[in-house]
Parts: structure tokens; C-alpha cells; sequence
């Protein structure tokens, strides 16, 4: 595969960040070089049954090993799926996050690829965009969390334009076959019941899919950490620790410039909501607060007070003694 493009840091929330490693090299091939739409359960699936996908057979419940069984060489050249098990909720959209446990096998050999252990341990985590490859992308589209699809993806879909992939061992024309459980759906924007404003606190305007506009007022930043919750979810409450996804954008209260931004890259943020002062992994203190306590769902503004962030240390585009603003979507918990 050719080398890809630099990855956009998103190191200006955190003093350490481990990342948590999703399934392997299969997927690491799968999205590294590869606003919301219409997520009903009802949505139009890009991509329908024919005549590989119905070859592939799969027996056992989700979340357990599949049997997979199909004939050899199994070709297509379009991408196609087939709905083992039926799931409930939204379908899955374009920039949105999901889990899954995979079954991965060369459709010219039948040879297994890679494969979860579904016990929760290797789940792969990837965004719905053009990072990923375009057969997994588009076949996962509208299908819903708890569901269980095999798909077969066409060369031209994955790794024919670039030739094949010798290190999965997958050659030029080799389809793919995938069955997928997709364990978790993670939303793609906040959508809690929206909550009174804070006096003195920034305005934020929301853009049609969802990312922040936010102005500073002209009085001087605040001296203590302050949090106002702007929408307030109903989903599961972040405890200290917790890995979280979020979407985030941060501007310094002097300049009133965007610093850093998630939404600019199309792929929320997952780390530790912890103190990254004590905790490896975690975030800066005044941003931590500011998740701990709150529900999946909600949409938050902080501002940040130097102490609170990077005090009297400059970090990349962030000047010593800065106050930062952030406003932060909460899309999931782990």
C-alpha cells in the first residue's frame, strides 16, 4: 500500500495518552489509508444481498464464534451483504464510531485473516469514513447495533486499487468475506434535552451536522474552573477512568482562535476521563472535571483556567498561561 497521510494530532487535550488498540494489522491496513447523515433504522443500505453474500453461511448466536462456511474461490465485483441477525436502534451513518467482533477470511483460499475473540477483548473500533475501506464502510451503513451481516467485498472495494496487501496476504482480485457483530454504536453528535445557558459563559452555535461555533465574550476569562451543560443526555454516566469518546473543539479565550478540533477531522477522540497529571492516558485536569459526572448524550462547555490546564508550560499552538475553552459532545463510554 502506498504511505498514507500524516495523522492530525489530537495530543492538545492530553499530558499522555495510551491508545486503545483495536483488532490488529487487519484493520490497521483496513482504515489507514482510506456531517452525520440519516441513521433510522429504515435508512436506505448502500449496499444489498447478492448473489456471494447468500453463499456465505453462518451458523451461532452474536457475540459467539461464527461458523462460517462458503465455497472457494467465492468472487464478486460488487460488494454485497447479507443480514444474519436483525438488530435494533438507529442504523449506522457516515462519521459515526462503532465496535465490532470480526471474522475475516480470503475469499480466493477460504483462509482465516483475522478473527475476534469475542470475549470483548479485540474489539475493532473504526470510523464510518473515507479512512476506512470502502467495502466496510458503505456495508456497515444502516445496519444496527446487535446486528450480525456477512459481507463480501469486491477487490475494488479494498486493497485491488493498491494492488493487494502481501502482508494480510491478500492478492490484487481477492474478495473478501466478513461477518460482523456490531456490538456498539456510538452517536455522532450530543443529543440531550437542551439546558439554560450559564451568564457570562461563551455562546455556542451548533452548524447543521452538529460541530460548535463558539463565541468568547470580551470580559476577562474566569479565574476558577467553570462547566456549564449545555444539552443534557440520558445515556450511561462517566466515571472516573472510564475511556470515553467524545467530539471537542477548543479555543483560547485571548485570541478566540480554534486550537484543536475533532470535528475538523471528521473522527471523534477516545481517552481516559482522568487527571493526565496522575493518571497515564488521562487529560489535563480542568478538561477531566469536566466529563466526570456527566451522561452520554450531553453536550458541555468548560473554561479552563491556566491551573486547570497547562499552567506556565506552552504546548504546541496553546501559549503559557492560557484559558481554554472547550466544548465537548459526549458520544460513548466504553
Amino acid at each position: 500500500m502506498p504511505p498514507c497521510p500524516p495523522v492530525p494530532r489530537r495530543g492538545l487535550v492530553r499530558k499522555a495518552f495510551a491508545s486503545i488498540a483495536t483488532a490488529g494489522l487487519l484493520i490497521a491496513a483496513l482504515t489507514a489509508c482510506a456531517g452525520p447523515g440519516a441513521n433510522e433504522a429504515g435508512c436506505d443500505a448502500p449496499v444489498k444481498e447478492g448473489a456471494a453474500s447468500k453463499l456465505v453461511e453462518v451458523d451461532g448466536k452474536f457475540g459467539s464464534k461464527p461458523k462460517v462456511d462458503f465455497p472457494t474461490p467465492l468472487k464478486t465485483k460488487t460488494t454485497e451483504r447479507t443480514d444474519i441477525i436483525t438488530g435494533e436502534g438507529k442504523g449506522l451513518a457516515t462519521g459515526q464510531k462503532v465496535k465490532i467482533d470480526l471474522s475475516v477470511y480470503n475469499g480466493r483460499t477460504g483462509k482465516v485473516i483475522e478473527e475476534s475473540k469475542y470475549d470483548g477483548s479485540t474489539l475493532a473500533g473504526f470510523v464510518l469514513n473515507d479512512k476506512t475501506i470502502k467495502g466496510l464502510s458503505q456495508g456497515l451503513k444502516c445496519a444496527q447495533e446487535g446486528s450480525r451481516i456477512a459481507l463480501t467485498v469486491a477487490p475494488k472495494d479494498a486493497f485491488g486499487p493498491q494492488g493487494g496487501n502481501e502482508q494480510i496476504g491478500v492478492k490484487k482480485n481477492d474478495t473478501l468475506v466478513f461477518v460482523l457483530d456490531v456490538v456498539k454504536a456510538y452517536k455522532t453528535r450530543a443529543d440531550g434535552a437542551p439546558q439554560p445557558a450559564k451568564a457570562g459563559m461563551p455562546a455556542v452555535v451548533l452548524a447543521d451536522n452538529g460541530a460548535p461555533g463558539i463565541t468568547i465574550p470580551a470580559s476577562k476569562a474566569p479565574t476558577k474552573l467553570e462547566i456549564n451543560v449545555l444539552k443534557k443526555g440520558d445515556g450511561k454516566k462517566v466515571k472516573e477512568g472510564d475511556p470515553v469518546t467524545v467530539h471537542y473543539t477548543g479555543v483560547l479565550w485571548d485570541t478566540k482562535k480554534v486550537f484543536d478540533s475533532s470535528w475538523k477531522t471528521g473522527e471523534p477522540a477516545e481517552f481516559a476521563a482522568a487527571d493526565g497529571s496522575t493518571t497515564q492516558g488521562g487529560v489535563i485536569p480542568g478538561f477531566a472535571k469536566a466529563l466526570i459526572g456527566q451522561t452520554v448524550g450531553s453536550q458541555v462547555i468548560a473554561v479552563i483556567p491556566p491551573d486547570q490546564g497547562y499552567g506556565d508550560q506552552a504546548s504546541d499552538t496553546i501559549p503559557a498561561g492560557s484559558t481554554l475553552v472547550f466544548v465537548v459532545d459526549i458520544l460513548g463510554v466504553k
